[in-house]
């Protein structure tokens, strides 16, 4: 009967596994999106220092970058969140593998 389950489960294990690999590369761009945005804030500092631009479009430019990067530092965090959700469904999964036995 485990071999019948395990033919009928193994598309959706699939799918589980594929869904987990795009949630990982959705997190690599996250953090590739916050290291970009450093390193214009940087740029742009460097630029106010010799002069390149004024002090007010620094400002303005500051201000968007530092809103994206709390923007991104925010989705950063929700993940951690569901990550304590999913300790729940792994405490199922073992009272179902008990029940197996």
């Amino acid at each position: 009967m485990l071999l019948v389950d395990d033919l009928l489960l193994a598309p959706i294990h699939g799918l589980l596994w594929i869904f987990g690999k795009i949630h990982d590369a959705a997190q690599e761009e996250i953090a590739g999106e916050a290291d970009a945005i450093t390193e214009e804030l940087r740029e742009l500092y460097m630029m106010l220092e010799t002069g390149r631009i004024t002090e007010a479009e620094f400002d303005a430019r500051e201000r968007t970058l530092l809103d994206r990067l709390e923007a991104v530092q925010d989705r950063e965090s929700e993940p951690d969140e569901e990550e304590d959700d999913e300790g729940e469904v792994d405490d199922e999964e073992d009272e179902d593998a008990g029940e197996e036995e």
